[in-house]
Order: structure tokens, then C-alpha cells, then sequence
């Protein structure tokens, strides 16, 4: 076992977000987890309790507001066993038109977390990166771990930077840490900045549907759930000092990917609502990463992408509006 994910107290940065809630909810979930969870989360656009729903009721759980790059609020908190770093700054479009808060977050933010397991080398560190830090794919080929990077936006060369600051410290300082890179989530939560919350409300809502370019660009795509039990599999059964990729396995073309929500939304005339926009700069062509590392840990992605997409719409059905990135 690397780490005490069962009994341990675990701080989860930014877990008011999209993906950190999940875990949370994941963990909280399993009767075998007789631990505490510490939520650290500044409550920032992208963050909003009411992503716990009731969880956020349980006594194993507990909410701080503040900033992961405030030392002295970190040195306040009881022993942490293991930190998992979900707080970052995270849409691609916002990171074009205003770089400097993503170098602030999601550089000198895992920089402080870093500093703190440093002084506290009983903590380990499970850092959550993305596929973007490899750059773009052509057609064929996947990414895997030992991959070179290739950055192509401020909010991915961000991403990069926190990750080699994470290998960095491990290697100087012999703390303990983790790494993974996901494929593009989705799910119940996410803030409607991303695409598959923005199509689904604006189709709800019969407004235009903006798709960049021809709509050709390729992502993989991985349910948050599935995302969450991934992290809960490398923290109980990775190894210390490794990098997995999490892999979605389900490649999709953005316009085909519309389609699909449209097609389970129920009305052939929403395609009429399709329009294509200019580009964005630097916009990766595909992103496919092979996670065989990862199923060596005995983990998969359990939900097809049918049934992921269901789910996601039966929230926003529900709730009206998504609430965080």
C-alpha cells in the first residue's frame, strides 16, 4: 500500500470544483474509509459546495475557505497523511486571454504544497496533471508516460511547469509524490465553460452551438467518476514516485461528440443550431494517451460514454445549470 487513503487524513485541494467534489464523494462513499477529509478551496468561479451535496454533511469531512499558496493557513491544518492537489486554473480559452492567474495558481500554488510536504516528509503528494502537457497528436499514436512535452497554451505549459516542479522536489528533497494525467472529464458539476455543460445548456436553452474550426479536433474523454476511483487506485496500489496516464479509452471528433448529446437530447432540428467559429490559437489537433500502466493496478474506466452522457444531462436536467470546472 503506498499510502493510508482508508484511515488517513486527507487534504483535497480545490474540492469544491468539478473533479475534486467527485473524489470526495467517491471516498465518502466507501464504507472501508474511516479517515477525515480537509477541503481546501478558495471558492473561486469554478468552486461551489453544493457540488457534495449531502456529503458535505459527513462527520469524516470538513471545509476550509482559503488559498493553497497561504503557508501559514497550511501549518494551521492537523498531520496530513496525503495531499491530493486537484486546485488549479483550467480552461484553455480563459488562459489565452489572461495568463498570469494560471501561473499563480497552478505554478506557485503546487510550488507552497510542495514547500509544505518538504517540511513534512511523513505527507505524500498526488499531483493531478492533464494530457494537454504532451501537446497535440496526428492521427495514430497514443502518449504514455515517458512522452516529451510539448505544451501548446499558457493554462498547459502551466500544467507542465507544476508537474516538473513536482519531479523536481521529489528527486531533490526524496519526498514522497505521485502523478497522473487524465483524459478530458466530464460529468455531473462541471462548469458550463467546458464543452459538453455548454452544448447541453445552450441546446436546452436553443442557442447557437459554437464549435471551433471545423469541429474535427479529437479528444478522449473520461467519465469524473471513473477519474476518481483511478486516483483511489494509484494512492492504494501505485508506486512511490510514478506517473500514470488515465485514459479514458473513448476518442471522439468534437462534432461527432455534439451529435451525440443532441442525438440523446431528442430533437434532429437542434443541429440546426451547429455553428462554426474561428479557431482558437494553438488549438491541439488530438490528445490520446495509452493507459496500460495504470490497468496494471487493476483499474478501467467502468462507463461507456452513452451512459456517461446520460448522466450528465439527468444533472443539468435537475439542476438547471452546471456549477464548477
Amino acid at each position: 500500500m503506498l499510502s493510508k487513503l482508508s484511515s488517513g487524513h486527507i487534504l483535497v485541494t480545490g474540492g469544491a470544483g468539478f473533479m475534486g467534489s467527485s473524489f470526495i464523494r467517491t471516498l465518502l462513499k466507501r464504507s472501508d474509509f474511516t479517515g477525515r477529509i480537509t477541503n481546501l478551496d478558495l471558492l473561486t468561479y469554478a468552486g461551489n459546495l453544493n457540488n457534495l451535496g449531502t456529503s458535505k454533511d459527513d462527520p469524516r469531512y470538513r471545509f476550509i475557505q482559503g488559498d493553497i499558496r497561504d503557508a501559514a493557513l497550511l501549518e494551521k491544518l492537523d498531520q496530513i497523511d496525503i495531499i491530493v492537489h486537484f486546485a488549479a486554473e483550467t480552461h484553455v480559452d480563459r488562459s489565452i486571454s489572461a495568463p498570469q492567474i494560471f501561473l499563480e495558481t497552478n505554478v506557485l500554488g503546487t510550488y507552497q504544497l510542495l514547500e509544505y510536504v518538504r517540511a513534512h516528509k511523513e505527507t505524500h503528494f498526488h499531483h493531478i496533471s492533464t494530457d494537454e502537457v504532451y501537446g497535440a497528436l496526428g492521427r495514430e499514436g497514443k502518449f504514455n508516460e515517458e512522452s516529451p512535452y510539448s505544451p501548446n497554451s499558457p493554462y498547459s505549459a502551466s500544467k507542465a511547469s507544476s508537474d516538473h516542479l513536482v519531479r523536481s522536489y521529489a528527486q531533490t528533497y526524496a519526498i514522497s509524490t505521485t502523478l497522473s494525467h487524465a483524459s478530458n472529464n466530464y460529468g455531473p458539476c462541471q462548469y458550463a465553460e467546458k464543452f459538453i455543460p455548454l452544448m447541453i445548456q445552450r441546446a436546452q436553452e436553443k442557442k447557437p452551438l459554437p464549435v471551433y474550426g471545423s469541429g474535427k479536433n479529437v479528444r478522449e474523454w473520461l467519465f469524473v467518476d471513473d477519474h476518481s476511483s483511478a486516483i483511489c487506485a494509484i494512492l492504494e496500489r501505485g508506486e512511490r514516485g510514478e506517473v500514470y496516464n488515465i485514459a479514458g479509452e473513448t476518442e471522439l471528433t468534437n462534432i461527432d461528440l455534439l451529435h451525440r448529446i443532441l442525438d440523446l437530447l431528442g430533437g434532429a432540428e437542434l443541429r440546426e443550431l451547429i455553428t462554426y467559429v474561428t479557431d482558437r490559437p494553438g488549438h491541439d489537433f488530438r490528445y490520446a494517451m495509452d493507459g496500460s500502466k495504470i490497468r496494471t493496478l487493476g483499474w478501467r474506466p467502468k462507463w461507456t460514454m452513452e451512459e456517461g452522457l446520460k448522466e450528465t444531462i439527468k444533472w443539468s436536467n435537475e439542476n438547471n445549470l452546471c456549477h464548477s470546472s
